[in-house]
């Protein structure tokens, strides 16, 4: 997954553009001017491939995720294309207002980016969430699903054979389930290493 490395761009870009600006404010300098202008282009399009990486890795983790992991995860997609649009917008406004030299223009764009910098901060707290509340449990949750099921149904059978079967059923599901886990994160087992070493 190309979101994890992506975000951290996001995330610290909109400080360092909103620092330059902060800057341009205090000293009105032209190069200052044109230095946060560029800086916030260049976190406007960290947020867009922040949202672009995010909605492509989304789908990958979606059906594994719990119904309120799942509802974490279609609110930050939403407020991660917010992000990008917002972001998008006053990058145009802080270059305009550079070129034309307007400095009330400047002075908008450099306070909205900040109100954009304090949301990208929410943002990475529900980001945050999903990968620790809700996506290193749901391997966990997925296999305690699987041995309840194999209860149940053996539980439900009579013989012995039959019992066995639905244990080794669920042991398979849930190599199944781990591999399918551990190829979206691109983990890698010690015996994979082994083999790899050899």
């Amino acid at each position: 997954m190309i979101h994890p490395a992506s975000v951290h761009f996001a995330m610290v870009l909109p400080v360092v553009a909103a620092t330059f600006g902060l800057i341009y404010l205090a000293t009105k300098k032209e190069g200052m001017s044109k230095i946060a202008a560029r800086t916030t282009l260049i976190a406007a399009l960290a947020m867009i491939a922040a949202w672009y990486t995010g909605n492509q890795a989304g789908p990958e983790i979606f059906d594994y995720l719990s119904k309120e992991g799942k509802e974490e995860l279609l609110e930050h997609k939403s407020l991660g294309l917010y992000l990008a649009i917002a972001m998008g917008v006053i990058a145009l406004l802080q270059i305009v207002g550079c070129k034309l030299k307007k400095f009330g223009l400047e002075a908008l764009a450099i306070i909205l980016l900040i109100g954009a910098m304090a949301t990208t901060f929410l943002q990475g707290k529900h980001g945050g969430e999903i990968v620790y509340n809700y996506g290193m449990p749901f391997k966990a949750y997925l296999i305690e699903d699987t041995l309840k099921e194999a209860v149940a149904t053996a539980e439900e059978s009579e013989e012995d054979d039959a019992k066995v079967e639905a244990y080794e059923d669920a042991i398979d599901e849930i190599s199944t389930i781990s591999e399918e886990v551990d190829a979206i994160y691109g983990n890698t087992h010690e015996d994979d290493d082994e083999e790899d070493d050899e």
